[in-house]
């Protein structure tokens, strides 16, 4: 089949890319000449496991294309998908602008029967929004074309993208048009041989399901993060009450990790839509309300520990701290809503040198993160722990898990840990002679420093 996806960030570059494995014919399109130049030349614009592997092997074989033209694209493609960007805007709504560019730029190129799709996170009603400016375009154009328009939600967690996109757990499409529904099936038949994983519905359901599977995993957040703030108060580990809530089959263990608050570009602004979409229809969201507000707190959780073991010890002025992590979850690259962004702008305001690694986010964190004199970019953990007062961790990449610790604190002015994803046993840490403090479990400090 030939497709058309319009957008090459995560979701649009990662599903045009798997559908070529799949043994479809692909365009991917973009409006940024400078990015399809070079994706046309392997240049992946993002980071991603496996995802340069499958776009430079489908450029070879002839399936995957790139292309700034919509006339060309639009008249080969059978199904058009919409996977452009849908930012939040300054109210928390949803910003649908290049939802409604790209249905227009479509409608303006229409040569006969096509299936759009809508890929992009999207509030509930879009797909009757898209459908409405394509029919007004082609009124315009004096042309009578038929369409469908179909809800097609993706359900990709960034640094499993590629995985998630070739083996889904399951593909949701919303639409009114049997006929439409007929040419997605056979559209997705390569991603079904060992079991059907199609689920079909109303296009309303259909959006929603979206926003209600992402404010349920951010719900678990908070939950854990709530429950991690009483542990600490009381003296109980969070980590064990993980364990021993997770072991109960209508828990289970997914996003039960207590941490310093989820970021990128999903669960922010979808919650936030969300609630906005519930204000507009006269229902108060109070549960997402929580959700959001436990999360902006829980950013600040790690700077406020750092402050309150220095107050301490003689205050923060002349600390250096080293932090490990940038991203806002590992195996990507993306800084967006990421906690680090957070603390570092609270730790610089306490006059704090920091010294920041990450080992794939840096050059996206120095474009969010100003030059400083009390800043320093270091290139390792270990480069960025020597002479530091204390280590901070902010995102659990797996070459954090095994440091050697005795050569980590030889490194260090003194040997306090913070750690922000719980990534690490406390009573190791304790053993090899740091302050160990997590997430809601009990601090273990060795001794009391005046």
């Amino acid at each position: 089949m030939n497709l058309l996806i319009v957008g090459t960030g995560y979701v649009g570059l990662v599903t045009g890319a798997c559908f070529a494995e799949m043994g479809h014919s692909v365009i991917c399109l973009d409006i940024d000449e400078k990015k399809i130049a070079g994706l046309k030349k392997g240049k992946i614009p993002i980071y991603e496991p496996g995802l340069e592997e499958i776009v430079e092997r489908n450029i070879a074989s002839k399936r995957l294309h790139f292309t700034t033209d919509y006339k060309i694209a639009v008249k080969k493609a059978d199904v058009c998908f919409l996977a452009v960007p849908t930012p939040s805007s300054d109210n928390g709504s949803c910003n649908t602008t290049y939802i409604q560019k790209a249905a227009k730029q479509i409608a303006e190129h229409l040569n006969g029967y096509k299936v759009i799709v809508n890929k992009s996170t999207v509030p509930v009603g879009t797909a009757l929004l898209v459908k409405n400016i394509i029919i007004e375009e082609l009124k315009a154009q004096k042309k009578l074309i038929d369409f469908d328009v179909v809800s097609n939600p993706e359900f990709l967690k960034e640094g499993s993208a590629v995985q998630d996109c070739l083996k889904p757990d399951r593909i949701v499409i919303g639409s009114d048009s049997e006929k439409a529904f007929e040419i997605m099936r056979e559209l997705y038949s390569p991603f079904m041989l060992s079991r059907d994983r199609l689920i079909e519905m109303d296009i309303l359901s259909s959006e929603m399901t979206k926003y209600a599977a992402n404010a349920m995993l951010a719900t678990r957040i908070s939950f854990m993060n709530e429950m991690a703030a009483i542990c600490k108060k009381i003296g109980a580990d969070i980590n064990h009450v993980r364990k021993g809530i997770g072991s109960d089959s209508r828990i289970g263990y997914s996003f039960l990790y207590a941490g310093i608050g989820y970021g990128g570009s999903c669960f922010p602004k979808d919650i936030r839509a969300l609630m906005h979409t519930a204000k507009e229809n006269g229902h108060t969201p109070k549960l997402l309300e929580a959700v959001e507000a436990i999360n902006q707190e829980q950013k600040n959780v790690l700077a406020k520990s750092i402050k309150d073991y220095f107050s301490q010890r003689g205050g923060l002025e002349g600390k250096t701290i080293a932090l490990w992590g940038l991203a806002f979850k590992p195996d990507t690259d993306d800084m967006r809503e990421a906690p680090s962004l957070i603390l570092i702008k609270q730790l610089q305001l306490e006059g704090i040198k920091l010294r920041l690694y990450d080992p794939v986010s840096m050059e996206n964190a120095k474009k969010m993160i100003k030059d400083h004199t009390n800043i320093t970019w270091c290139s390792s953990e270990f480069d960025a722990a020597q002479g530091a007062d204390a280590v901070a961790l902010l995102t659990e990449w797996k070459q954090f898990r095994l440091v050697n610790l005795s050569s980590l604190i030889k490194n260090m002015n003194q040997p306090v840990f913070f750690d922000g994803r719980n990534q690490y046993k406390s009573h190791i840490m304790r053993k090899e002679g740091f302050d160990y403090i997590g997430i809601g479990i009990p601090d273990l400090l060795l001794k009391q420093k005046s």
